[in-house]
């Protein structure tokens, strides 16, 4: 790629100021939740990505204080220093003090960039209570402080270095956010994908806490980013991987099927992780399809396969790195270019029919899997119709276990999918019937990690939830259906009851999965203990609540009850914990890292016993209670 030797002063433009920032957060980082908070660290990040883009960058670290700041550090040129010769001031209090300020609009300095907009480290000063730039460039070591978005004082030199780069360090400001401690686990996985994305560059973090970190570094590029999208799957044949260039944009493609039967594709622009797709993926969806029907009918094949058929059990990369990204869609993560769509397409089609024609035995092997995907298609179209024909599955019959609410506006009503008939019966009694619905579920669902879809709809108790729901399933899902809003898993709070919600859940995550994205589903915490003190009643989730409350309390003339089910609990216990709105403690299922939720999903309900042996010993010293 073309690099650019020179970065200075004048290189920086400004568009911009940030006084609307403090006042608006939400518009420049999406929410001032745990989301906004990391993605303060993600803009310092994306900054020194640009600079490895660029061909300047080989490391870059993030550090979590013990003192609630970050900092993070590359080894690129390092921000200018010099005096901006429209403003008078050093470069660097320009970039950290003037939105819409950097070297990334004229594709000089930066021909291709994921920080797109120059708001990126200038919202992180303004939205930090405190932020240090620490610069290395031109033979010396140069520091400047900011205080909430304004400087604290002049750009000094601290002395000589022979080393290049930039260190910004930062306190999140809690009059912005709610929460300012960051979360390793969620910046872990960010960085691994950007490692993942960029061959070859080391990024590690570190967590001064509990002294957790991380180093990732992956030659291997996008077929590193496979094999461990894989690493717990049967993989059917080695990893496809093609490279193109058109114009100035990059595509590049890594992909693999394994012997099982979910979809794991994701795309990336520019390093940007977009989620809702767009233009690059169906150029890939396109050729994929078109491609291998074309190699079966060559190979004298009747079989004409869907674009369903073809993305069963494959994982897939596709990044592509353009000069001008154009995002849509609600949470602007959908890539809008319409000329990528072919560029992709071409490269597609000439990197898969390369590996088809050279590689017989292995393509013998995906035409196997995708005939074998057909024929359980049709299989669960058949299913379906049996389903329907009992006036299922549309909604119109529903399902007589099903305590209704009277309110027929969903966005108003939730439904209880409730662990066992005894429980199931307490849970009839407690709720509100205007906007409450009771699901009693009998015994262990199934297990759909390791079943299509026509298996799923062989299973009463999976068809009740589906019935109930009013979404339908597969090809036929239509989310506007859904008849209500909140989702709500309660299951017992023993090791038999997260077993069942886990069962639940991958259901929900592999076949309903756009309602887990868009927030309808929740997990119930009912309690595990009744602690009494006189006329004192309390209600706590786990062991170490209890320990902490019997402490705080006293533990003369104290009983502890332990429930070991939802259905030892009256109805008005159950109102009371677990089904008021006032009391009760809902826990919202979301997807932050869908690579490691794919991976936790695969590990606990795979066919593999040894990675669920790994999990369970790397993770035993947090669970919270175990029951025996």
């Amino acid at each position: 790629m073309e690099t650019t030797q020179t970065y200075k002063a004048e290189d920086i433009q400004v568009l911009g100021n940030i006084e609307a920032v403090r006042k608006r957060p939400g518009m420049y980082i999406g929410s001032t939740d745990l989301r906004g908070l990391h993605h303060l660290i993600y803009e310092a990040v994306d900054n020194a990505v640009d600079e490895a883009l660029a061909g300047y960058c080989t490391k870059i670290s993030v550090t979590l204080h013990a003192d609630g700041r970050a900092s993070i550090t590359d080894n690129g040129r390092g921000i200018p220093t010099d005096i901006h010769p429209k403003y008078g001031r050093p470069a660097v209090e320009i970039v950290m003090t003037k939105l819409h300020a950097g070297g990334k609009f004229d594709k000089k300095s930066y021909k291709i960039s994921g920080g797109l907009h120059g708001v990126g480290i200038s919202v992180v000063n303004a939205l930090a209570k405190s932020l240090e730039v620490v610069i290395r460039r031109d033979g010396k070591m140069y520091r400047q402080h900011f205080a909430q978005g304004v400087p604290a004082g002049e750009l000094e030199t601290l002395g000589e270095s022979t080393e290049t780069g930039t260190t910004v360090t930062f306190l999140p400001d809690p009059e912005i956010f709610p929460i300012t401690t960051f979360h390793f686990d969620t910046l872990a996985a960010r960085l691994r994908e950007l490692a993942f994305l960029n061959k070859g560059l080391a990024i590690s973090i570190l967590d001064e806490h509990d002294s957790k970190q991380h180093a990732f570094q992956y030659e291997g590029g996008l077929v590193s980013f496979v094999e461990f999208l894989n690493k717990n799957k049967m993989p059917l044949h080695n990893i496809i991987s093609f490279a193109k260039e058109r114009g100035g944009t990059i595509v590049e493609v890594a992909m693999q099927y394994n012997d099982g039967y979910a979809e794991n594709i994701f795309t990336f622009a520019n390093n940007i992780n977009t989620i809702e797709g767009g233009s690059h993926l169906a150029g890939f969806r396109t050729a994929l399809t078109r491609s291998l029907n074309t190699y079966a009918e060559k190979g004298g094949m009747k079989d004409k396969f869907s674009s369903e058929d073809v993305r069963e059990g494959l994982s897939a990369i596709i990044s592509v790195k353009l000069q001008e990204p154009q995002f849509e869609g609600q949470t602007k993560t959908k890539l809008g270019n319409s000329d990528i769509k072919g560029i992709v397409d071409s490269a597609t089609s000439d990197g898969l029919n390369t590996f088809l024609e050279e590689n017989p035995k292995q393509a013998r092997l995906i035409m196997d899997k995708i005939m074998g995907a057909a024929r359980a298609r049709e299989a669960a179209r058949k299913a379906r119709d049996l389903v329907r024909r009992k006036n299922v599955l549309n909604g119109s019959s529903l399902p007589g276990k099903l305590a209704d609410c009277s309110n027929k506006d969903p966005a108003q009503c939730e439904i209880y999918l409730v662990e066992g008939d005894s429980a199931g019966g307490s849970a009839k009694q407690a709720r509100d019937r205007n906007f409450q619905a009771i699901l009693p579920l009998r015994g262990k669902i199934l297990n759909v990690e390791k079943a299509r879809l026509h298996k799923v709809l062989s299973s009463e108790e999976l068809v009740i939830i589906i019935t109930a729901l009013g979404t339908g399933i597969g090809d036929e899902f239509n989310i506007s259906k859904l008849r209500y809003h909140r989702i709500i898993i309660m299951t017992d709070s023993d090791v038999d009851g997260s077993h069942i919600a886990t069962l639940i859940l991958t259901f929900f995550y592999r076949h309903l999965r756009s309602l887990v994205e868009q927030g309808h589903v929740y997990l119930a915490l009912p309690p595990l203990y009744l602690i009494r003190k006189g006329k004192a009643k309390y209600y706590v989730l786990n062991d170490s609540q209890k320990d902490r409350l019997l402490k705080e309390i006293g533990e003369d003339g104290v009983s502890v009850q332990r429930y070991k089910g939802l259905g030892e609990m009256n109805p008005i216990q159950l109102w009371t914990t677990t089904m008021n709105p006032e009391n009760r403690i809902l826990k919202l299922i979301t997807i932050e890292d869908a690579v490691e939720a794919d991976r936790i999903f695969t590990i606990l309900m795979g066919d593999e016993v040894e990675p669920r042996r790994e999990f369970i010993e790397q993770n035993a010293k947090y669970v919270v209670h175990l029951d025996i």
